[in-house]
């Protein structure tokens, strides 16, 4: 019998390799649905990755690894479309011509976003509670404050970026904050760094809840009239899995269970100075999966094999002794996962 309620993870994440041609603009599809999120990364070249989504609007980008306001351009993207985007030629960044792109996709509620009052601060929501995903605008208050985010379902990792400043982007893993015991830690998306010490204020020694995550007083979540816009992140059985996993230095190592084979994962060793590594299936259709992105780096794609893990039926697991990755006697290393398939009764996964 299954146990999902989501049978086909595509229609909720996908990822979309292209190479830039002479079209500007360029339709970008494949996503089989409209996305409402999208996260954009260069293969081929050094460049910014970045995050465009439908709440905050076309031409409107936030670099991943950079603490930069948000930016406006008129080709990043032009409009989203009902199986993609439209992009045009930005000399590089997101896209251009020649040049190898990763494009990874998540679909929330369709618009631009309805207002919520859940919180003590009322937010802009597009929310799919099925795939437990949403994109949450509010403006900040700089005191502590209270989000609706409208998944229905208490969110394991929160992204914030402050649209107004250059301050850093702000990830609190609520199964990292539990497993440390702190609930206002948080890690920083446009960094190496580890996860931050205790009496931060950019969130408040509270869990979130099925209604509403919490701000602290800190400019970076909760700038005084500043705009804000956070990505919310429920975990939804079969489709999706947030945690964190202890490393043992060993070529044959950990293995991570996620109950569905992963079509994106993304790991950071909160406790050591490392990136932010992205594997997906598209880059990696076979193992062992070596095609590594970073989110907080401008690095082009790398194929070393110095971080290196196979993409399971019902998981992964890691193949290097690097430190990134598999550090021996690392406890935090903290991942996201979505679903290529998920392992269910009448919808198995199948091996690579």
């Amino acid at each position: 019998m299954a146990y999902t309620t989501i049978k086909k993870p595509s229609d909720y994440f996908n990822t979309v390799l292209i190479t830039g041609d002479a079209n500007d603009p360029r339709a970008v599809t494949g996503y089989g649905f409209a996305p409402d999120l999208i996260f954009a990364k260069q293969r081929s070249g050094n460049a910014n990755g970045g995050f465009f989504d439908k709440v905050r609007g076309a031409t409107k980008f936030l670099y991943s690894n950079q603490n930069d306001a948000e930016g406006t351009t008129a080709n990043t993207p032009t409009s989203f479309d009902s199986d993609g985007f439209t992009i045009g030629d930005d000399n590089s960044n997101f896209y251009y011509n020649g040049t190898t792109f990763a494009y990874w996709g998540w679909r929330a509620d369709g618009t631009s976003g309805s207002s919520n009052t859940d919180g003590s601060i009322t937010s802009t929501v597009s929310a799919n509670t099925t795939s437990g995903f949403s994109i949450v605008s509010y403006t900040g208050t700089g005191a502590n404050a209270t989000i609706g985010h409208g998944l229905g379902s208490t969110p394991k990792i929160v992204f914030i970026k402050n649209r107004t400043d250059a301050v850093d982007w702000s990830v609190n893993n609520q199964v990292l904050c539990a497993d440390i015991g702190d609930y206002s830690r948080y890690l920083v998306l446009n960094a190496n760094s580890t996860v931050s010490g205790a009496g931060n204020v950019r969130f408040q020694n509270t869990p979130f809840t099925s209604s509403v995550f919490n701000v602290g007083t800190d400019n970076s979540t909760n700038g005084s009239g500043d705009g804000m816009i956070a990505y919310c992140f429920a975990e939804v059985k079969g489709y999706s899995k947030f945690g964190i996993y202890s490393g043992n230095g060993n070529a044959d190592g950990t293995f991570v269970y996620t109950d569905f084979k992963p079509a994106f994962i993304m790991i950071k060793d909160a406790d050591n100075l490392e990136q932010w590594f992205i594997f997906d299936s598209k880059r990696n259709p076979s193992n062992v999966s070596k095609n590594l992105l970073y989110a907080s780096d401008s690095s082009l794609e790398t194929t070393s094999g110095a971080n290196q893990i196979d993409i399971l039926s019902n998981g992964f697991k890691m193949r290097s002794t690097n430190n990134g990755t598999n550090r021996s006697g690392g406890e935090g290393f903290t991942y996201m996962a979505f679903a290529e398939e998920a392992l269910v009764g009448d919808n198995p996964a199948t091996a690579r």
